[in-house]
Parts: C-alpha cells; structure tokens; sequence
C-alpha cells in the first residue's frame, strides 16, 4: 500500500527544512498542509517557504489559490486527495507537511458531516467578532455547546465562529456533529511530529517574526486591507497588524504583540498534536528516526 508521510509540528519548528531532506532521500515531492500558504497574495506573514528554501524539491498547494477564491478544510480534503492519487501513480511514498491540523485530518481520516449553513450567518458572526470581540463568542459558544468548548482551541476564531454558526442554524450542539468514524483511504498515514525544547522554539518563533518585518510584513499586510474581513487574515502574522496600521498602538505594542501571539499559537499547535494520541515525536534534526517509522 502506498504511503503518506505527516510531518506536522508547531510554526517555526522547521517542517520545511527537513521535509526537503527527507523528500530528497526519498525522491518525492512535499505537499503542503497550511490553511495560509496555499493563498498566492500572503507570503511573508505565513512564511512560506522560498525557492531557495525549496532546493528543487517540487511543493504542492504553495501559492496555488487566490485568496479572493477561499478554501475550507473540505475543498482542501478533496483537492488534496485528488492531488495525492496523481502522486502516488509515480511514488509509493509522498510527504504531506504543514501545521494545520484540521487539514491533516481531513485527508488522514476525512471530515465530520458537518451541515451546511448560510453565507449570511458566518458574515454576521464574523461582523460581531469585528465590532464585539472573540471573548463575547466565547462565552456564548460555552453556553450553547459546553462539551466542544471545552476541547477546542478557543483561541481560534475561525474554530468558535464555525461551532456557532453550526448551533444556531441546527439548534443541535456542535459537538454532536462530530462523531464521524475515520474515511477509508487508499494509503496508509504515517504521523510524525516535530518538536523543539520551548526556549529554543521561542527564540526561532522571536527571530522569524524580527525577518518577517525586515522582509517588509508591515507593507503586506498593508497590501491586504481591502480583504481584512477573510477567515485567513483572522490569525497571527496579520491580526496584530491590522490595529497598527488603524492607529490603536505604536509600532513596538504591534512587535510585542507578533511574538507574543506567535508563541501562544505555537503552543496551541503542540497541544493539538499532543491530544490527537497518534503521532510520533521526533527531533527537527533526526531524518533517520523519521524514515524509521515508515
């Protein structure tokens, strides 16, 4: 059978370093799991992997969508598989590399049936969390849905908003959707993730935010207002922009802020991979114990 090989891990952990190596000794090609670097127009604020970074190696869903053309973690699971049974016609093993949970899931086990709801639902949720801020949807989303809210990245706006538009077109918790038993795949899933002792991993996360301003974040994001309001512009590298290019704080308040929020989501990351039970962990450094677990 056929393999795909996760390496998934915290931001700045150095996925894309070692999914290079391993994609060279391996002679395969690398799909990215990233929710942001699929989008062409967002590039330093997700740093997304250069060509130089790349060293040849070919990287699928890298800048291969608009972000006027949105995709959920249900277009990615079908574009994704799509892509892997092309792949795996040349290769019997093809990595998947990225931090975005929900996407690696997607594609490893398939999604919950989760019902559909109305475009003008999410933009009101989205507007409220604009005007009243992500700690009132919190509270709501505790109210309606306690079971999810207690295991769910509460952090996220992308995740509460999705629970609540779910709970008040149904009427039914959101946590009663998701219950789905994993989806038959053609390819075995071998999940391995990426760790770092946290100072070490800190202090590349404080580094990366200090070359993503060298790089010229500031002006990107600046680049970006028209789409301000879009789900992938709602996360860090590009929510703590915003406010300063508004006027809210000073330029030293918004580099604060970029580390601090990175180093949370960070942890977030962890967590997440720590709860799924089915991961491997391994050093950034250790190509031979990764090629072990296949």
């Amino acid at each position: 059978m056929k393999t795909l090989l996760v390496v998934a891990g915290p931001t700045a952990v150095g996925k894309t370093a070692i999914g290079v190596q391993l994609a060279q000794i391996l002679q395969t090609a690398v799909v990215s799991a990233d929710s942001r670097q699929l989008y062409r127009e967002l590039s330093i604020g997700t740093a997304k992997p250069t060509p130089a970074e790349m060293e040849g190696v070919q990287h699928h869903f890298i800048s291969s969508h608009s972000i006027n053309d949105p995709v959920n973690a249900g277009r990615y699971e079908r574009e994704c598989l799509d892509l892997l049974n092309e792949l795996f016609q040349k290769n019997d093993i093809v990595i998947l590399s990225g931090g975005t949970g929900l996407y690696i899931n997607a594609v490893c086990f398939g999604l919950d049936d989760i019902p559909s709801v109305e475009p003008s639902l999410r933009e009101h949720l989205f507007a409220r969390l604009q005007q009243e801020g992500l700690a009132v949807l919190q509270a709501e989303l505790r109210k309606v849905d306690p079971v999810y809210a207690q295991s769910a990245d509460l952090q996220n706006p992308i995740r509460v908003t999705r629970a609540l538009e779910v709970c008040l077109t149904t009427g039914l918790p959101y946590s009663s959707f998701r219950k789905q038993q994993s989806a038959e795949r053609p390819f075995r899933s071998v999940l391995v993730a990426l760790d770092r002792p946290r100072e070490e991993l800190y202090a590349r996360i404080d580094t990366r935010m200090d070359d993503m301003l060298s790089a010229g974040l500031v002006n990107e994001v600046q680049s970006l207002l028209p789409y301000r309001h879009l789900p992938a512009l709602q996360t860090v590298g590009y929510q703590e922009v915003f406010p300063y290019l508004d006027g809210l704080y000073d330029y030293d308040e918004m580099v604060r802020l970029l580390k601090r929020n990175s180093r949370r989501y960070a942890k977030r990351q962890l967590t997440w991979f720590r709860n799924q039970g089915n991961y491997t962990w391994v050093s950034p450094h250790d190509v031979e114990g990764i090629i072990q677990c296949i």
